[in-house]
């Protein structure tokens, strides 16, 4: 026996040498598949299958439907009221367009996207927030050349692979609003009214703006050294991120959420002390709008927001309950610079997104009513093969006037679905049986005084309006 023969009889644990020849294999394949029936990981079919969402995501099932669709009915009705359209920007984009506006510095760029390389060898990441993506197809679309301000509004998830909290997911839903094309503060104070009227509208009440200015890349760059030199002077007292933070984004120090970051910064120095003269004048004039306005906001020198692209303006949305702890409903600001940035003309824009998740929380904690859908005030009951065809043109015909209609096309018995009927509480019954689907009639039932009539179909529509109108006038 060869060397080899004797290696392969030796290493397959318990695999004679007849059976390698029964298999008709040359030795060296027959080596490679010994090797790769030991190695090969489990198929598809083996592995364990996880019926459940993951870490950070979750599903919005039918009984939240109703907060959510007077959300959506309510940005929707605002935008259009204010003049924004419509835009949808894809999911994924390619990773530079946010490490190039959001900053490589961010929280967001360094521990939170999504990101991974697709099979074409492009390195993209699922949206971390819109302001971006709409930003770029600003640009891709020529959208500078239209009458100023240009006004978009967006709905849809982001994701952020962030430690879920309370009312955090790393799937979130936003309402997002953004201006191009005008600097002028009387569209900050505009964007700060919607963002009040939207959260109102939504039926919270004791809401409050934290506003600030940060002013320009340029006069930040001497607040930052007077930032850093009072930091760096008690840097041993600063939580591990806000020490490594001092020397790429000093000001994110401010944004810190630890406690004794934030008592070490309540006397830092201000961005207000260090405004150049426009950017003073802006945030002067915005403070006299939002005081005309008597929207109700405080001056939070610590606010600067975890986004680079941020200029002059930012504000923040919060609600407070009656302990007065504090709730982060949204927030936004100026980024002037944006669009230059990323290679379009210089264009100033405000915007600001809310989030949507934590909105509904804070709806359900304060007993906001959620949307009502309407009920269907028919039902249509139809017993026998016959009578279901029929039924299905009736419904048709029923619905396309206006009439909203229930059915149970697949119920048995008359009895199971008139029990139906009776749980939904509608005001009228149709029934189609054996002999009503040969006639071409139905039997229309006044579930409120009990009265029936048999009716062709060709009158069905009016006599059901008819009994719907007096019913409505009897409650009336």
């Amino acid at each position: 026996m060869s060397q080899k023969k004797s290696a392969l009889a030796g290493n397959g644990k318990g695999v004679k040498k007849t059976e390698v020849k029964k298999a008709g294999t040359t030795k060296a394949s027959s080596t490679k598949n010994i090797a790769t029936k030991k190695t090969s990981a489990p198929s598809v079919s083996q592995e364990e299958m996880l019926l459940q969402t993951l870490r950070g995501m979750r599903d919005i099932l039918p009984d939240e439907q109703p907060y959510w669709e007077r959300v959506r009915k309510t940005l929707t009705h605002s935008a259009q009221e204010y003049g924004f359209q419509r835009i949808d920007t894809p999911l994924v984009e390619f990773t530079h367009l946010f490490t190039r506006s959001i900053g490589t510095e961010t929280d967001i760029v360094e521990k939170e996207m999504y990101t991974f390389t697709t099979r074409g060898g492009d390195k993209v990441s699922l949206r971390p927030e819109f302001t971006a993506g709409i930003a770029r197809a600003f640009i891709e679309h020529g959208m500078g050349v239209l009458p100023k301000p240009v006004k978009l509004f967006s709905v849809g998830p982001v994701y952020r692979y962030d430690r879920p909290q309370e009312g955090r997911y790393r799937e979130f839903w936003q309402g997002n609003f953004d201006m191009f094309g005008e600097s002028d503060p009387i569209l900050d104070a505009q964007t700060i009214q919607l963002a009040y009227r939207v959260v109102s509208q939504l039926g919270l009440r004791n809401i409050e703006f934290q506003v600030n200015s940060i002013g320009v890349p340029e006069s930040r760059r001497d607040y930052e050294k007077a930032l850093v030199r009072y930091l760096d002077a008690q840097k041993n007292k600063l939580c591990q991120n806000c020490r490594d933070r001092l020397t790429v984004s000093p000001m994110r120090v401010l944004d810190c959420k630890e406690d004794k970051c934030i008592q070490l910064t309540a006397h830092a120095p201000q961005s207000l002390d260090y405004l150049d003269e426009e950017s003073r004048n802006h945030f002067k004039r915005l403070l006299e709008y939002l005081d005309e306005l008597e929207l109700p906001y405080t001056i939070n020198t610590r606010l600067v927001r975890g986004l680079n692209y941020y200029t002059k303006t930012v504000f923040e949305i919060w609600s407070t309950d009656k302990d007065g702890k504090k709730y982060s409903l949204g927030g936004g600001g100026r980024y002037d610079g944006l669009i230059q940035s990323l290679g379009g003309e210089s264009t100033p824009a405000i915007g600001f997104g809310l989030g949507l998740d934590r909105i509904i929380l804070e709806m359900k904690r304060t007993q906001v009513k959620p949307y009502n859908e309407p009920k269907a005030r028919v039902f249509l009951a139809q017993l026998g093969d016959m009578a279901k065809k029929k039924s299905l043109k009736l419904f048709a015909e029923l619905e396309k006037n206006g009439i909203l209609i229930a059915e149970s096309f697949g119920r048995g018995s008359l009895k199971s679905q008139l029990r139906v009927a009776n749980r939904l509480g509608v005001e009228v019954t149709v029934i189609v049986g054996q002999k009503e689907a040969l006639d071409e009639t139905a039997i229309v039932k006044d579930m409120i005084s009990g009265t029936q009539e048999t009716v062709t179909n060709g009158r069905i529509v009016d006599a059901i309006k008819k009994i719907l109108k007096t019913n409505q006038e009897l409650k009336v």
